[in-house]
């Protein structure tokens, strides 16, 4: 008699998109990534956030003509990472403290508040990866269910 029960398969979500470093492709960066986490049926915020002041810092501060940035988002256990991956690896981001009547420079402070914890990643020449975690949730943590972006992968007993 067999008691081991069946395993069940897990569930990978993840969603990857290449994009121009614009500020232009910055804003889809955040509508595509929006449009994702919906069908995924995670919380939009604080993740929407953190992920628009990653794009605009890899389309402004990370733009290199000619060299696109890539915006990879993906899930495990429950935690969604959010990676910024641009070719400005010389450029690495530090978060400032800006004076109250400044319009801009507050990126990296906000993504430090709303983000579990971020980091930056060096890549190979002459790429760096800047990314970000928010944990999700209890009512959300559940693998998706056919959701687009969702793969299974086998497990082995």
């Amino acid at each position: 008699m067999n008691l081991k029960s069946p395993e069940l398969p897990t569930r990978i979500r993840n969603f990857s998109v290449q994009l121009s470093p614009t500020p232009r492709a910055a804003r889809l960066a955040r509508l595509l990534a929006t449009e994702q986490l919906r069908s995924w049926g995670l919380p939009l915020d604080p993740a929407r956030q953190v992920i628009a002041e990653l794009s605009a810092n890899a389309a402004i501060h990370g733009r290199v003509p000619g060299r696109d940035f890539r915006l990879l988002l993906y899930v495990v256990a429950d935690t969604l990472r959010i990676e910024l991956t641009d070719t400005y690896g010389d450029r690495l981001p530090r978060p400032q403290h800006p004076t109250t009547d400044a319009e801009s420079g507050r990126g990296l402070v906000l993504v430090e508040a709303l983000a579990s914890r971020w980091g930056v990643s060096p890549g190979p020449t002459p790429r760096k990866t800047v990314w970000a975690e928010v944990v999700l949730p209890p009512a959300v943590r559940n693998p998706c269910s056919g959701a687009a972006g969702c793969l299974p992968q086998e497990t082995r007993g």
